[in-house]
């Protein structure tokens, strides 16, 4: 029998006062008369059976009435509150304040992507459906998430890979090739068992074609079916197929050990070339060698990013007409609101709000700071608040100088140092909800869930317009508020929500053993069940 949550929450103050009383009372028969009776004044008169009867059949079919309703209700509060007592668990609420420097229940959790024993081998070059030509879009880490879905799709499709083309004609104008960034021979010899994975497609069928491969471009977000429907089919018939702006094209939601295989390629697979490695290194023992502990702040604040936000970060007339000529550059971007862009969270915060948020978070002036950041709109007037509140501030252009050198001409090259620096720091902290705070973040989860701070911008907003009207107290209270569900912790998101690559839920594990631990990945249903699915 359905009932509407208006009525559900009336019944329950009388379903559960029954229950108590029922509970407390209806012992017997005798018992029931024995209380009726001795609870009347003086000497009263005695109760009929009939009476007796009719009250206990009233009382049963109230009970018969709301039984279902309430146990069904007192099962979902029992869930809720167990479900609650672990997120205060979790994240240390109602315990002090959050460590701001690690995630406590982080250490329970691991990332766990080994193939499964049923999980068949790779279909060899020689069987396979055909090669696959992916060139990736974007800058480096968007193009990383293309090249994890790319060796997934190939798995789908029986596709023999090449090595996936990346993208020159983006905004950084970064001519660098797979292998000038990425480990070639380590990303083939890696995915040996799941995807066979070569440089080149043979020359006797490029030369069988006589023309260039036949190119398609599918929807963002595809399932696996339209791979298997519309991509597979053109794949056999025409041997060699390009997917053109291969960038999110794969849905969020796949089989658990074809996730796992995705997590194979972007966190084990996609390894740096020697160089970067080692430079990329070299920064970070340069940082500890400072400090035993630091924080790596990555900006996007470059001129281009800031113009297609539609946002306003009070620079005035000069800023406004600056950011308007740079938006002309994209004919079909919309009129926006740059006050209601900021209210809605979409708007990057400034490298001044940067400094505010994590000084109100608890982060002292002496705190070691690394910006991994490109062309900062505003330079180094814009920098300057940040400095003033973290006086030890870096950058891999003050740490390195001649060896940064042969790195220079190529943003990608550069974007990859500051990952590296970023992915070992003891905090990350980001400014914007890019690719590389999305792709860094799955990694740091996947890792152990290393601190990572991701700025509550809708919330954050309101507080830094009316910081100068609040006292520092005040208003670091309420920066500790709204960012608690933005520290990195395990419960922070349910399994599904938002990309995979930002929350690879289905290569995370609960390490056996803990109290109340259980394994988070193997098992649907067992997933996060103690955290709320």
């Amino acid at each position: 029998m359905g009932v509407d949550k208006a009525s559900m929450f009336s019944v329950k103050p009388v379903s559960l006062a029954l229950l108590q009383h029922l509970n407390g009372s209806v012992l017997s028969n005798k018992d029931v008369c024995w209380r009726w009776r001795s609870s009347a004044p003086g000497q009263s008169k005695p109760i009929s059976w009939s009476l007796v009867c009719g009250l206990m059949l009233f009382c049963l079919g109230v009970v018969s009435l709301f039984t279902g309703h309430v146990a069904s209700d007192l099962d979902w509060y029992s869930q809720r509150l167990v479900k609650q007592r672990f997120f205060f668990k979790l994240d240390g609420s109602g315990k002090g304040p959050i460590d701001i420097w690690k995630s406590e229940s982080g250490k329970h959790f691991y990332g766990c992507s080994k193939r499964s024993r049923k999980f068949p081998h790779a279909v060899r070059e020689r069987s396979s459906n055909g090669y696959l030509l992916i060139a990736a879009s974007g800058g480096l880490n968007q193009q990383r998430t293309g090249i994890s879905d790319a060796v997934v799709v190939a798995r789908i499709l029986n596709a023999t890979l090449v090595v996936p083309e990346l993208d020159h004609n983006s905004y950084w104008k970064d001519n660098s090739d797979f292998a000038n960034i990425f480990d070639v021979n380590w990303f083939i010899s890696y995915l040996v068992k799941d995807v066979t994975v070569v440089k080149r497609v043979p020359d006797k069928f490029m030369r069988s074609m006589g023309k260039s491969p036949y190119s398609m471009r599918v929807p963002r977000k595809s399932p696996l079916e339209y791979y298997l429907d519309q991509v597979q089919p053109m794949l056999k018939r025409r041997h060699v197929l390009q997917l053109t702006k291969f960038d999110y094209r794969l849905a969020n939601d796949i089989d658990e050990e074809l996730q796992k295989l995705r997590c194979r390629a972007n966190f084990h697979a996609l390894r740096f070339t020697k160089p970067i490695q080692e430079l990329g290194q070299k920064l970070v023992t340069r940082m500890r060698e400072m400090a035993n502990r630091f924080i790596a702040v990555h900006l996007r604040f470059e001129p281009d990013m800031l113009a297609f936000s539609g946002c306003y970060f009070g620079g005035g007339d000069k800023e406004r007409y600056e950011l308007a000529e740079i938006r002309k550059r994209w004919e079909t971007l919309p009129d926006l609101d740059a006050d209601g862009e900021r209210s809605r969270g979409k708007c990057p915060l400034t490298p001044h709000e940067v400094g505010l948020m994590l000084r109100a978070l608890g982060f002292a002036n002496d705190t070691y700071i690394y910006v991994a950041s490109g062309e900062i709109y505003g330079g180094e007037e814009t920098l300057r608040p940040l400095r003033d509140l973290f006086p030890n501030f870096y950058t891999k252009e003050r740490l390195v100088n001649e060896e940064l050198k042969p790195f220079l001409p190529f943003s990608s090259r550069l974007a990859a140092i500051d990952y590296i620096v970023c992915d070992e720091s003891d905090v990350f902290v980001t400014n914007n909800n890019g690719n590389m705070a999305r792709v860094l973040a799955g990694r740091r989860r996947y890792m152990g869930h290393k601190r990572t701070i991701r700025p509550n911008a809708k919330r954050l907003s309101s507080l830094l317009m009316e910081r100068d009207r609040m006292d520092w107290d005040t208003f670091a209270r309420k920066v500790k508020a709204v960012q608690r569900e933005f520290m990195g912790e395990p419960d922070e998101m349910r399994p599904g929500r938002g990309e995979f690559h930002e929350f690879p839920y289905s290569c995370i594990c609960k390490k056996n053993g803990d109290p109340d631990s259980e394994q988070v990945s193997g098992n649907q249903r067992a997933r996060f069940r103690s955290q709320g699915e």
